[in-house]
């Protein structure tokens, strides 16, 4: 399977002289800051720390030793339009004050680590008329209810993202092929996560000051969002996933009181595999010739701490809270297993929601060659399995 394409070898030899920026990376972000400000109208006080936290990511990637062109020009050109959401969003909720009385109710959550098929879970229980999963477009220009040519335009601009990054990287197809408007994850609306560190690069002082901080900013700045897309709209319980979710239980639940959680279970072995080729691929994206033996050590630590994180603050919560889905369930016999999901959060399974379930299920099937076994990454199976604990063990169990 190639990883990367020629486009993304040529874009590197093109955008090797404008990439300056790297060197001085605070100057850049600072730059492109006063650029959004100027160009958007909007204020950026009260961002300051947003501004501030997001340079300092910037710094930590523009220190990575095989750090392409591309790689850092990409990481500058969506961090622009990051802010420029940010911006709005705020600039929104001030001057239409009662987006703040927007509840969100019951939101659920899907978690689970990376390949773990929480975006099949996450698609199907988005489909149902009394549900809504934000759409990838709509994350990246949040706004209130506008014009159908506005929303088509916005989604065209969208689109043209991603055609440019299935010719940079084809393999993205395979490993998670993506549209527009489809419901996505919510890191398009989080600032910060360990998906920096998965698409692009160890980055180990960012990671440190990740595993620190507290995270309910960001899950307020999610909510602020919600609220935004549901003012003037019909309310529907929202259905959100993002594998790093797991590790944040306790802030959600601050957060959104009434948080139901599904969470999707697969043998870490089989999980470890797919999640390296996946960050190979990004990786190499973004650098030049990554290290497989970092993205195996990288990938079981963080996936390993993100299932510790879960189990521990799974055992403060309230009887029904998580909702445990086994994978080779869920894949094998949706029609069986995605009926138990609606009624253990508290939904209402239809027939049209049995026909919806056929749409997605019956959906392009895309080829998963993109597996690989652990040995790749530097890694062997039983330290992969020692590295989860008991958790091997009770995926098994779920999923007899």
């Amino acid at each position: 399977m190639r990883r990367v394409s020629f486009t993304a070898k040529a874009l590197n030899l093109v955008l090797a002289p404008s990439t300056s920026g790297r060197k001085r990376p605070l100057e850049a972000w600072a730059k492109t800051v006063s650029e959004v400000v100027r160009s958007s109208g909007h204020s950026a006080e009260g961002e300051e720390t947003f501004i501030e936290e997001f340079g300092f990511m910037l710094k930590c990637l523009a220190d990575e030793p095989r750090l392409t062109p591309l790689g850092w020009t990409s990481a500058i050109a969506e961090a622009k339009p990051r802010l420029e959401n940010r911006l709005r969003v705020k600039a929104i909720a001030a001057e239409h004050p009662a987006v703040l009385d927007e509840r969100i109710e019951r939101p659920v959550f899907v978690i689970g680590l990376p390949r773990t098929a929480t975006s099949l879970a996450h698609r199907i229980l988005a489909a149902s008329d009394d549900h809504r999963g934000p759409y990838m477009w709509e994350m990246l220009h949040t706004d209130l209810e506008t014009s159908p040519e506005v929303i088509g335009k916005r989604i065209d601009a969208a689109a043209k993202g991603i055609k440019l990054m299935m010719r940079v990287a084809p393999s993205w197809k395979v490993i998670h092929p993506s549209a527009v408007d489809i419901p996505e994850e919510s890191m398009m609306v989080l600032p910060h996560g360990v998906y920096h560190l998965f698409l692009r690069g160890l980055m180990p002082e960012y990671r440190e000051w990740l595993a620190a901080r507290d995270t309910t900013p960001d899950y307020e700045y999610l909510k602020l969002a919600l609220q935004i897309l549901q003012h003037g709209r019909e309310p529907k319980r929202w259905v959100l996933k993002y594998p790093g979710h797991l590790s944040d239980i306790e802030t959600i639940r601050k957060v959104f009181p009434d948080a139901t959680f599904v969470w999707t279970h697969r043998d870490p072995v089989t999980v470890i595999g797919s999640l390296c080729s996946l960050m190979e691929t990004s990786w190499s994206t973004y650098q030049q010739r990554p290290d497989l033996h970092d993205i195996g050590r990288l990938a079981v630590e963080l996936t390993s701490e993100a299932v510790r994180k879960g189990r521990e603050s799974r055992v403060a919560l309230p009887a029904g809270t998580i909702v445990d889905v086994p994978y080779a369930l869920l894949n094998s016999d949706p029609h069986h297993e995605v009926p138990k999901i609606y009624e253990a959060i508290g939904a209402t399974w239809t027939e049209k929601d049995a026909g919806n379930l056929d749409a997605v299920v019956t959906g392009p099937v895309t080829d998963r060659k993109h597996e690989y076994g652990v040995a790749r990454y530097g890694l062997d199976l039983s330290g992969v399995e020692d590295a989860f604990g008991d958790y091997t063990r009770l995926v098994a169990s779920l999923n007899r």
